[in-house]
C-alpha cells in the first residue's frame, strides 16, 4: 500500500512555520503593510517606514507629519480596518502611531 501525500497551500506551511519560530506577529503585520499599500496611494504609501506588530500593539512608523495626524484622528477607523484584515479583534488591541 502506497502512502498518501499531504498536500500544503503555501500559506498554510507558513503559518505552520510562523508558529514554530514564533513570528506570527511578524506575518500579521505583513498582512496590514499589504492592506495599506493597496489601501493607500503610492505617495502616502512611501510615507509610512515600518509596521510592526508587538503584544497586540500595532505600531506605525511614519515619516510625513500630515498623514501621521490624519492617521491620530482617524485612529479607531484604522484599528477596526485592521482588526477587519487580519480576520480576528484580538490580535489588535492598540494602534500606535510614530
Amino acid at each position: 500500500m502506497g502512502r498518501k501525500k499531504r498536500e500544503f497551500q503555501s500559506s498554510e506551511l507558513l503559518n505552520s512555520f510562523a508558529k514554530i519560530y514564533g513570528f506570527e506577529d511578524k506575518l500579521k503585520a505583513f498582512e496590514i503593510k499589504d492592506f495599506l499599500q493597496n489601501y493607500l496611494s503610492d505617495a502616502l504609501f512611501s510615507e509610512i517606514e515600518t509596521v510592526n506588530l508587538k503584544e497586540k500593539v500595532l505600531v506605525l512608523r511614519i515619516k510625513s507629519p500630515l498623514l501621521k495626524n490624519d492617521f491620530r484622528m482617524r485612529k479607531s477607523f484604522f484599528l477596526k480596518k485592521f482588526q477587519e484584515v487580519l480576520k480576528d479583534e484580538s490580535l489588535i488591541n492598540d494602534l500606535l502611531i510614530l
